[in-house]
């Protein structure tokens, strides 16, 4: 496999994991995300049912009965009291206000009923000063408060359906049906009242009595169905108490048409105070226990904000890790390619080369030799073989041992490289024999240039291992002929200049010996040798 490709491959095994870590990632904050913003909705909420259930069952009532008094015994001490309910009652509504979500998260009909409550609560502040001007002194303003708290209460069940938290949905259903029964109680109780206390002429108020009768039915149903709550079970022990039968047979009969005595209409009338007020304390308690589960669900969605953040820091940093750990994979194989590079060049470097002179060895120099010999064919008719060997190398290995004969043939080598041109391929031929190759040179040149090499030889001052110094000859043949592009073979040359090394040794050593030189042949010769006629040109 190459490089390259291995590269791809460890890249899309570090990456393809990481990027369906940060898809499932994302997908997971996005739901963290939605929780928590389903959380802090909720919370908000039951800020809201928690604050208009409270306006509903107490603030409101309180100010309508403070203005009642108010206006039947009017005194600085009811004014102050009636004063203090309507403070009350007007921080509680700027706390409401300040609770709600923003309008763009509310649904239109929830806005439509925060609209119809705020054109209640104005004409709650146009009946204040009408009470203050003296204009209810013969009258109630009773149906105006109890239209915003009629209001208010539908404020309540339309939060409702927007709940998502079950815990919360559960309550919130508790308290509408704790208001609606307690508000059915209290028509109830005021139209009966105020019946009994006028003369048998009076008209009974059906319609209103059957209102309550029906707001107290459906509260009683959301008691029922949510019966496992502890404050509805207390509800419903409460109501099955002896009185409070006892006040619903006397409610009966009064729908019906008669007219209890006084003493029953004392009982009747207590009862129902004392079952208003229970009732009473039952909104306020759900409404707290609604508060607190607002702070339970602000503290889980703290808790949800805290494991985004988590998250999103530990997909940082994961990204910064895969980052960091791919950068190196990448820089690791390219230092691998790298060296692989180098050892596959040290490697052929080592297969061309002679490791003990650095020269070309055998293979290396066929191939250097054939690469110089095509491009020499255009520029030069001549080329030419020196052929050289150091003269009784065998006694230095002899006498001096194979460690000073490695260093003689690298100094040799280093001499020979010098003074050689720099065009001229040199290669250790074997043992302590060299061959050089000189393109576009006679074999005249080539015996110039060789007789330079052997002076340079000849005068050298070589140091062996020891530290001794030594000197050493050697022998040069020389053999030439014409460069043709036909004829690429120059083993001819070879065994010419061995010949001539022969002739060199044979003369005494240390000398230079040119072979004969192979005339250029005409394209008539190269036929007739190729046809198996006349003379072979590498004779």
């Amino acid at each position: 496999m190459k490089f390259e490709t291995i590269k791809r491959v460890i890249l899309a095994a570090i990456m393809l994991p990481f990027v369906f870590m940060i898809i499932e990632g994302i997908v997971v904050i996005r739901s963290s995300v939605k929780q928590y913003r389903d959380l802090e909705k909720d919370r908000q909420f039951a800020d809201v049912l928690a604050r208009g259930g409270s306006i509903a069952a107490t603030e409101i009532l309180s100010e309508i009965g403070a203005t009642r008094r108010y206006l039947a015994h009017p005194s600085d001490r009811t004014a102050i009291d009636m004063q203090r309910s309507r403070m009350k009652l007007d921080d509680e509504r700027r706390a409401f206000y300040a609770s709600l979500p923003s309008r763009d998260t509310l649904d239109a009909g929830l806005a439509d009923e925060l609209s119809t409550l705020s054109l209640a609560y104005s004409r709650i502040v146009a009946a204040r000063s009408a009470v203050d001007q003296g204009r209810y002194a013969h009258s109630d303003p009773g149906s105006i408060y109890w239209f915003a708290a009629l209001k208010q209460l539908a404020i309540v069940d339309a939060l409702s359906p927007l709940i998502s938290d079950p815990v919360l949905l559960d309550k919130s259903n508790q308290l509408m049906g704790i208001l609606l029964t307690y508000y059915g109680e209290r028509l109830i109780t005021i139209v009966g009242t105020r019946y009994l206390d006028q003369g048998l002429s009076a008209r009974f108020p059906v319609e209103l009595f059957v209102q309550g009768k029906v707001m107290i039915g459906e509260g009683m149903e959301h008691m029922v169905f949510h019966s496992s709550a502890p404050t509805a079970r207390d509800i419903v022990a409460y109501l099955a108490h002896a009185s409070q039968v006892k006040a619903n047979a006397i409610t009966d009969s009064i729908l019906a048409g008669s007219r209890p005595t006084n003493a029953v209409r004392d009982i009747w009338a207590a009862a129902q105070n004392e079952r208003m007020a229970f009732l009473q304390q039952k909104i306020v308690e759900a409404a707290r226990d609604i508060h607190e589960t607002g702070e339970s669900l602000s503290t889980r969605s703290h808790i949800h904000l805290t494991l985004i953040l988590s998250l999103c820091a530990g997909l940082l940093i994961l990204a910064t890790l895969v980052t960091v750990l791919a950068a190196r994979g990448l820089r690791l194989i390219d230092r691998l390619t790298r060296d692989r590079e180098m050892l596959v060049g040290e490697l052929r470097n080592a297969a061309q080369t002679d490791l003990l002179t650095g020269l070309y060895n055998r293979r290396g120099f066929e191939v250097a030799a054939s690469a110089l010999l095509t491009q020499a064919e255009h520029g030069s008719r001549w080329i030419s073989v020196v052929l050289f060997d150091l003269d009784h190398f065998k006694k230095i290995n002899d006498i001096n041992g194979h460690d000073a004969g490695d260093a003689v043939l690298r100094h040799v080598a280093s001499v020979a490289r010098e003074n050689f041109r720099s065009f001229d391929l040199l290669v250790r031929h074997g043992g302590e024999e060299f061959l050089a190759l000189l393109p576009d040179s006679t074999p005249d040149d080539a015996a110039t240039v060789a007789e330079c090499v052997r002076l340079a030889i000849e005068a050298a001052e070589i140091p062996l291992p020891g530290g001794d110094l030594i000197k050493v000859t050697a022998s040069f043949g020389c053999a030439g002929r014409a460069n043709e592009a036909f004829n690429r073979n120059f083993e001819d040359l070879v065994k010419r200049a061995d010949l001539a090394l022969y002739a060199a040794k044979a003369s005494g050593r240390n000398c230079v010996v040119s072979g004969p030189t192979v005339p250029v042949t005409t394209q008539e010769e190269r036929r007739k040798t190729a046809s198996g006629g006349g003379f072979d040109s590498r004779i």
